[in-house]
């Protein structure tokens, strides 16, 4: 990409595409357009339609999506499966009507089956069953690489996709019913230690295995697949390692300062595990570079930072927002 063409990154309040904004930025772009929800309804065809032809993107980084943790997935299936087809089917609909140069569709680890070997491929795709606790956003998941490789196939549009493992960091959706796991087990942790509980209940057993990837790392990694990947599969973006649901609880507490214990329920745990093949964005010269250790930190000074700025008075007033 030329510095100066034009960019639309859909979502680009949410996590993923505020931090995709900090390092364009900083990368010395400079030619944005945006959209805020209330001025775009991604799931509305017309409107979007109407936005591409009056703006002409050059790029489109498609990082808007409707999501959630567990609880939210679960609980929320035909929401997640429809806005998801919407949004993307849209937005890839509109670039290709409006001859966009390239467009990187942004999917999920969670794509993958249920009982993927491991570290998982993307030939893994479609070869088993999918998690039942997210398996409508993880259809819908699928369903944009597919038409991104459609429409490559069928109109030779320079439309590629990549499949992140777990994100985090500044921006997250700190809420009780639809955080996705860090900021799920921050909250929950966060509140034990300011009403100073002696213990702290978390679902599923902790053993589960997750790999996570600081949103920042995630954000120039996309930068770097715009400039350098055109490949017609979707790759893989992750850190290369995995901590247990226990360790990982373990790591917020210290982070916190909660003295108390932390007990596991054995309610939802999803997927046992969940790690990426990286090797691909690695041979072509990417590699995360924050640690989970320097994450956790960077993202709980932020939420702290945030109930301040919402007028919070003193620490031991700190709640959930």
């Amino acid at each position: 990409m030329k510095k100066n063409e034009k960019i639309y990154i859909a979502g680009h309040e949410g996590l993923l595409g505020s931090a995709l904004m900090r390092t364009l930025k900083t990368a010395g772009y400079t030619n944005f357009v945006f959209a805020t929800k209330a001025e775009l309804d991604l799931r509305n065809q017309q409107m979007v339609e109407n936005f591409f032809a009056a703006k002409k993107p050059d790029y489109v980084f498609l990082a808007a999506a409707t999501v959630g943790g567990i609880k939210a997935n679960n609980e929320l299936p035909a929401q997640f499966l429809y806005d998801n087809l919407m949004i993307q089917t849209n937005v890839i609909h509109a670039a290709h009507n409006n001859k966009v140069k390239k467009i990187l569709f942004i999917g999920s680890s969670c794509i993958y089956p249920r009982t993927c070997p491991q570290p998982m491929q993307p030939h893994h795709l479609l070869t088993g069953e999918l998690e039942k606790t997210n398996e409508a956003y993880a259809i819908a998941k699928i369903a944009g690489i597919k038409m991104v490789q459609s429409y490559r196939k069928q109109y030779g549009d320079n439309f590629i996709s990549c499949m992140p493992t777990n994100l985090y960091g500044p921006g997250d959706t700190f809420d009780a019913e639809k955080s996705h796991v860090i900021p799920a087990l921050m909250l929950k942790i966060h509140h034990a230690h300011f009403e100073n509980a002696k213990t702290v209940h978390l679902w599923g057993t902790g053993n589960a295995l997750r790999e996570f990837l600081y949103v920042d790392d995630c954000a120039r990694a996309l930068l770097f697949l715009m400039e350098n990947f055109n490949g017609f599969d979707p790759i893989n973006i992750g850190s290369g390692e995995e901590i247990s649901i226990c360790d990982l609880a373990q790591m917020i507490k210290k982070v916190v300062g909660y003295r108390g214990t932390i007990v596991f329920d054995q309610q939802l745990e999803g997927t046992p595990r969940k790690l990426l093949d990286c090797a691909p964005i690695n041979n072509l010269g990417w590699n995360a570079h924050t640690s989970i250790h320097v994450g956790l930190k960077r993202t709980y000074e932020w939420y702290i930072g945030r109930l301040k700025n919402c007028g919070t008075k003193r620490i031991d007033d700190l709640r959930v927002i």
